[in-house]
């Protein structure tokens, strides 16, 4: 009868044969992806011709520094203003109906274009042609809503 295996030994590779390993790994793997290392090389070549690389390679150098001035400027009053209304703009805008919007902004388009029209006509307005123009039901419409924005607002405020 045969012995039992007791020692189980995993051959010890030296340096040179792991080297050797990590090589003919390394060129299986670069047959397999030969295209897009291609495509790499091509790029940083492009990317070294035109300067880039080396602008790169100092930032990322000059990580640190570059760090403490763009957290410098970031923390600046006028920036962190900005960021405060763009937040807040946001939420209100997040809070108005998005057809009322369309409807508004659709408004304000014709609104303009009448405008434009008015000018090209070049006339000139009177009290008479005011209070014509509050019969009209349509300037009426944009009246109204004008008041009622104006006392959401004054209410708003008011707060």
């Amino acid at each position: 009868m045969a012995r039992p295996i007791v020692n189980i030994k995993k051959p010890v590779l030296s340096e040179e044969e792991k080297n050797t390993q990590k090589l003919d790994q390394l060129k299986s793997e670069l047959a397999q992806n030969a295209d897009g290392i291609s495509d790499t090389i091509k790029l940083l070549q492009e990317l070294h011709d035109s300067g880039i690389l080396e602008a790169v390679q100092a930032l990322v150098e000059a990580k640190e520094k570059v760090t403490k001035i763009a957290l410098g400027q970031l923390t600046r009053p006028p920036v962190t203003n900005t960021i405060n209304n763009a937040m807040a703009m946001a939420e209100a805008v997040s809070d108005i109906d998005p057809a009322m919007t369309k409807k508004l902004v659709s408004s304000l388009s014709n609104g303009l274009q009448k405008a434009e029209e008015g000018l090209q006509k070049n006339e000139k307005v009177g009290l008479l042609d005011l209070y014509k123009a509050m019969n009209d039901p349509d300037i009426n419409r944009a009246i109204g809503f004008g008041l009622n924005l104006l006392k959401g607002m004054g209410e708003g405020l008011k707060k």
